[in-house]
């Protein structure tokens, strides 16, 4: 066992027993490269990456690397769930470098911690296009040896380019979201929904984004953008068909084929997606595939006691990529009667799900429409429906009793506070109060565990980045909407304000990704990757908060924010898709001061009744809502729940 063995986070422990003598990131791993001038090898990935697994299968087991790492190098091994700042600065430099970002990174650095040369996935030998890595290990030494001068020079040069500033445009105005429309919609695939080609990931701030467009606009074409979006993901393999909840990404364009890893960050703005999505077009099938997510992660990813995990890994063993999630022609007939294996082959099992490593083994994805099968055979479609129902429990039955993929039980903040967000949205417009019960449980356990001494935590013993106070602000103020209690209002504040004292930058605007300088950086980006970006989610809650407070440095402060980003959105397109809303929000919010007693019938309306962009402020009981404008202008005070129900739900 090497020094990871006793570390918290299971991504290290799993390589606890590598013949690689890892450290975990530490000074003394960067004394000892100093001391005997060795360069570091940076290994950074993640418990539930396929690919990270696969090259510790072939690359950290192999007696040859482990050789050369243990006498040439001295090697870190890093959890990017638990220290996503010190992650997110070597993913740009190495995407600066040319070879491109993601998991795993392998990285090479100077004693002093700065990067010279990196990329991702090795074989051991060279494959497909790819450098072995013994080859890898044995020029980046030969290379630090001769030319070092050089790689400390290239070095500082990579990581100046990285410390970017905003780009602030012209005054804020409407024609920006406009063009921020066209530009999303410019990239939408019409035959298979979503945006761009493959690997096809979801763009859910660009989705909410336009949900809030289609709102306002009605505007049919918006409108077919985001169903065919919705539907379209929901019915491929990217959505577990039986199980609910979405993997991580497609690696076709059809949504069809994923890799398998569930997360709670892309499961969180999702659950948020298809419950507004079901809030504006009134589809049961999104309501259901909302559901389904809450389901999944109330069995999967969450503790009963409150809080939610962080992923569910994509296999059990390497050599069977999805094989949990996967089934062969095979599996059906033995666990099928003949009505239900004809019905659901042609429901979910098609040839285009077909696994790469086996052609036996399909991702179910709805391959054929009940109606369709239905029509097709000759049955009602009640009767196609049942028969379907039957099928579907008796094939999660079986999958319950395979070896299930493991999943990661630390409790991160950040992620708490998205999914308690999503739940209270979800709560909002779908009525279950269990929803709500638990994620109010789920947010006072955060607080209690993960606030110590006027400072938020990301994990324990882990200091908290800017998402984790952003994420926990919303929840805050979400949680101040649904229930009326000041505590969560107050909270709100106190995070809003250690928020702007850690992260705000005083010289130009906008909020850095941490505290202090992390590799001699403090990163500023807007940027969804793939879920909204901190800054973006910050300027919303400042708006939430001036509407709800009253007070002028919070707007201030988000339309400060808005437009120091304002330069740099144009290109982005979807990847500033919550940056939008934030800006649309400037125009559109509207807040309702609940002057009725928190249980009436009027105030609920106020707060369950979906409509962009709404925050509510609690105050009196005269027995009235008045609506106030994000202009300024407050209108007649309105005492009836069906009037105030038409109010929001007009454009």
């Amino acid at each position: 066992m090497n020094r990871l063995s006793n570390e918290k986070s299971p991504y290290l422990r799993h390589a606890a027993d590598q013949l690689i003598d890892w450290y975990p990131w530490c000074d003394e791993a960067f004394e000892k490269a100093a001391e005997e001038d060795r360069p570091v090898f940076l290994s950074t990935g993640a418990v539930w990456c396929h690919w990270c697994h696969v090259m510790a299968a072939e690359c950290f087991a192999d007696e040859v690397v482990a050789g050369i790492l243990n006498e040439a190098f001295v090697s870190i091994k890093l959890d990017r769930d638990e220290r996503p700042d010190i992650d997110r600065r070597y993913q740009l430099a190495v995407s600066a470098m040319g070879s491109g970002g993601g998991w795993p990174l392998s990285v090479f650095l100077t004693p002093e911690r700065k990067p010279f040369f990196g990329g991702t996935y090795f074989p051991p030998e060279d494959r497909q296009g790819r450098p072995g890595f013994r080859k890898v290990l044995k020029a980046v030494l030969e290379f630090y040896r001769r030319r070092r001068g050089e790689i400390d020079e290239y070095a500082d040069r990579l990581l100046d380019a990285l410390k970017g500033e905003g780009s602030p445009s012209r005054k804020i105005d409407k024609s920006l979201l406009q063009n921020a429309e066209a530009s999303i919609l410019s990239l939408f695939d019409p035959e298979h929904g979503g945006f761009g080609t493959a690997p096809k990931f979801p763009s859910p701030g660009a989705i909410e984004f336009l949900i809030n467009r289609f709102f306002f606009t009605r505007d049919e074409k918006v409108g077919y953008v985001v169903r065919k979006t919705l539907d379209s993901m929901a019915k491929g393999g990217f959505h577990d068909q039986l199980g609910g909840g979405f993997h991580r990404y497609s690696t076709d364009q059809a949504w069809i084929v994923p890799h398998f890893e569930k997360m709670a960050d892309d499961n969180a703005f999702l659950l948020r997606n298809y419950s507004h999505g079901y809030a504006v077009f009134r589809d049961e099938y999104f309501r259901s595939v909302a559901e389904g997510i809450i389901n999944f992660s109330r069995q999967v990813l969450s503790d009963p006691e409150g809080g939610f995990y962080a992923s569910q890994d994509a296999d059990v063993t390497v050599e069977d990529e999805g094989g949990y999630f996967t089934w062969t022609e095979e599996d059906f007939r033995s666990l099928l009667n003949d009505e239900e294996f004809k019905v659901m082959k042609m429901h979910l099992f098609h040839e285009r799900g077909m696994m790469h490593h086996d052609k036996s083994k399909k991702v179910l994805f709805v391959a054929m429409e009940p109606e369709d099968i239905a029509t097709s055979l000759g049955y009602d479609t009640e009767r196609i429906l049942k028969i379907i129902s039957s099928a579907r429990d008796k094939l999660m039955r079986a999958r319950g009793q395979r070896t299930a993929p493991f999943t990661d039980r630390t409790l991160y903040s950040g992620l708490n506070g998205m999914f308690i967000a999503a739940y209270l949205a979800a709560y909002r417009v779908l009525g279950n109060p269990e929803v709500k019960e638990f994620a109010l449980k789920s947010l006072d356990r955060i607080w209690h565990d993960l606030f110590r001494e006027g400072e938020l935590l990301h994990s324990e013993g882990v200091r908290g980045v800017l998402d984790d106070y952003v994420h926990i602000m919303e929840a805050m103020i979400d949680a101040y909407e649904v229930e009326a209690q000041p505590q969560y209002l107050k909270r709100a504040e106190t995070i809003a304000d250690l928020c702007i004292k850690k992260f705000w930058d005083e010289g130009s605007a906008g909020f850095f990704d941490t505290d202090e300088e992390v590799l001699g950086i403090r990163l500023k980006t807007v940027e969804d990757i793939p879920h909204p970006s901190a800054n973006s989610l910050a300027i919303m809650q400042l708006l939430r908060l001036h509407f709800i407070s009253g007070k002028g440095e919070y707007y201030r402060l988000a339309e400060e924010g808005l437009r120091i980003f304002s330069g740099d959105v144009s290109g982005l397109s979807i990847h500033a898709g919550y940056y939008f809303c934030a800006m649309d929000a400037c125009f559109n919010m509207v807040k309702l001061t609940i002057g009725a007693p928190a249980d009436s019938g009027l105030a609920a309306t106020a707060v369950n009744i979906f409509r962009p962009y709404k925050t509510v402020l609690y105050f009196g009981e005269k027995g009235d809502v008045t609506p106030c404008l994000a202009s300024g202008v407050c209108l007649e005070p309105i005492s009836g729940a069906e009037e105030l129900k038409i109010f929001l739900e007009q454009p």
